[in-house]
């Protein structure tokens, strides 16, 4: 019952072999909600509810990414507005987005995406070619990466 016949074996190391081809920038989003620095954190709850999404690259005028700002970042934005009693239309994404941001090859291969999300714990990296922003890819796109890939090579 657990023998494979040699033909079978060939074919399986054929798919994986073939699936190296399957890069970042294939799956990624390329049509992004972006926000800018000195939106309101207001302005961005509103966004995140309207398109059911949990958060967003941050762009500069020249569409070069300078941050990313989350639910969480929101969160925290509401949670300390209400303990220092302070109104939250004063606030803005740069001062509550996070700078520092992580950003993935978009020739990378799903499959080592996929071991980078798994060691960062991120949902999302931004894809940045010569210094613009060009794209999102998420844990989902890997996922749907491997039902494509599926579909295609172990038939």
């Amino acid at each position: 019952m657990g023998i494979k016949s040699f033909q079978g074996a060939r074919k399986q190391q054929q798919a994986v072999s073939d699936a190296t081809a399957f890069r970042v920038s294939d799956f990624m989003t390329r049509d992004l909600i972006t926000f800018q620095p000195e939106q309101t954190v207001e302005e961005v709850i509103q966004t995140l509810i309207k398109n059911k999404i949990s958060g967003g690259p941050v762009v500069n005028s020249n569409h070069e990414l300078v941050g990313v700002i989350s639910e969480g970042d929101c969160l925290k934005q509401i949670s300390e507005s209400r303990y220092y009693n302070m109104p939250m239309e004063q606030h803005t994404v740069e001062h509550r987005m996070i700078k520092d941001v992580e950003t993935i090859d978009g020739n990378m291969n799903v499959f080592d995406a996929a071991n980078k999300f798994l060691e960062s714990k991120r949902r999302r990296f931004p894809i940045v070619e010569n210094g613009k922003l060009v794209g999102q890819i998420s844990q989902k796109d890997i996922l749907k990466a491997a039902i494509e890939l599926k579909g295609q090579n172990w038939k």
